[in-house]
């Protein structure tokens, strides 16, 4: 293969740095495979794709490939949540214990279903060892978490639920609707969008998943926790516990137990272009045609999103992070910064995805790559292209 990846699609001339700025993440930031899809008032104005999917099979990344995103997969659990608030299956300030009651037990009978969203809930890990695969059992999660104590009072901090967050949505979605969180994410909103993004994965789409590989050097941002240094030196903490427990077999990631599972905050697997078009249909604005997307939330569920919970120090991150109601909001700078508009809400995954909606501008952005990278918020290659979009506007 060239040296010189190929970058495929199309750009709108308006936004030609953007495309400068993809390719240059590959010829001098270390991409592998990529892919950005970028609507402004509902039209894609930037559709790029291009790189390697897997090196050992020599499979280029194509328009349709999927990855997994990792924690950009939040937002999509966070997304089911809201629309059952807006059916007035879910109410915002009730007790998780009312859908839920055996959660009640160990101090938790007054967290609320905007605790859990707001990051606030008292419960980002389990102190009781979970074998490694629990991760892959809803059942098996939400017996543990509700059968554990929180760390801090409900509401009174806040701290990153790494995993918990999405097994806490999901056992919200079962209780209300009697099906998991993924079917209910496939049949209320990536189907009626169209939009090719999946919380547990059918083996029928392996051909066409990259393989996430190994980041390049082993040095975190400036300004972010070295994570892996806690987990060695601090192997009980909260930190490690809420990223360790349960983890993964080593590589689990490209296989397909991982795949099929639904593990909702970390293994949602999506092409840049699903991403954008789900994030389109919140994003607002005048969509082109004369058929704009199903409207997947109301006008008061869309503020709803970036109603702002959390911001400050961060109990599991350790550094500053801030929260809407599920998503992850732009901070005005640092490693947290990713639009000057602080109503825009998403969430960025952990080695470099990010999807976000723009209310203000009305723009909907997805990034995905298969080279994760060492960032806990937004990476230097995902960085790189949204300051060349707001450059261009």
């Amino acid at each position: 293969m060239s040296a010189l990846p190929e970058i495929h699609g199309a750009c709108d001339a308006r936004f030609a740095s953007v495309r400068e700025a993809f390719l240059e993440n590959f010829t001098e930031h270390g991409e592998l495979g990529a892919a950005l899809t970028i609507y402004v008032d509902g039209h894609p104005v930037v559709d790029l794709w291009g790189g390697v999917a897997s090196r050992a099979e020599q499979q280029l990344w194509r328009r349709d490939t999927l990855v997994n995103v990792f924690s950009t997969s939040k937002g999509l659990a966070a997304l089911c949540v809201h629309r059952l608030i807006d059916a007035g299956l879910l109410a915002l300030d009730a007790p998780v214990a009312r859908y839920w009651p055996e959660f009640a037990a160990n101090g938790k009978e007054h967290v609320t279903v905007r605790h859990v969203l707001g990051h606030r809930a008292g419960l980002p890990a389990l102190r009781v060892q979970l074998p490694q695969t629990a991760l892959y059992h809803q059942d098996i999660m939400a017996r543990a978490l509700a059968d554990e104590a929180p760390f801090w009072p409900p509401g009174e901090q806040h701290g990153y639920h790494a995993q918990t967050f999405g097994f806490l949505l999901a056992e919200l979605v079962r209780r209300t609707t009697g099906i998991t969180l993924g079917r209910y994410f496939r049949e209320q909103i990536a189907g009626p969008l169209q939009a090719d993004v999946h919380i547990g994965l059918g083996p029928e789409n392996d051909p066409r998943v990259a393989k996430v590989t190994r980041p390049l050097g082993a040095t975190p941002a400036p300004g972010e926790t070295d994570l892996m240094s806690v987990f060695m030196r601090e192997p009980r903490s909260m930190t490690a516990l809420a990223f360790t427990n349960p983890i993964p077999v080593p590589g689990a990631v490209n296989t397909r137990e991982f795949r099929a599972a639904e593990i909702p905050a970390s293994n949602g697997h999506a092409s840049a272009e699903g991403l954008a078009r789900i994030y389109a249909a919140l994003a607002g604005g005048a969509h082109p045609g004369s058929h704009p997307p199903p409207p997947i939330l109301s006008r008061a569920g869309v503020a709803r999103c970036h109603e702002q919970q959390s911001f400050g120090y961060d109990q599991v991150l350790r550094l500053t992070t801030r929260f809407g109601l599920g998503f992850m909001l732009s901070q005005p700078e640092g490693s947290g910064y990713f639009s000057p508009n602080q109503s825009t809400f998403g969430h960025p995954g952990l080695g470099g995805s990010i999807a976000f909606a723009d209310p203000v501008a009305h723009i909907a952005f997805g990034y995905v790559m298969n080279r994760a990278g060492m960032n806990i918020l937004v990476g230097e290659r995902p960085r790189r292209l949204i300051d060349a979009l707001y450059q261009s506007l």
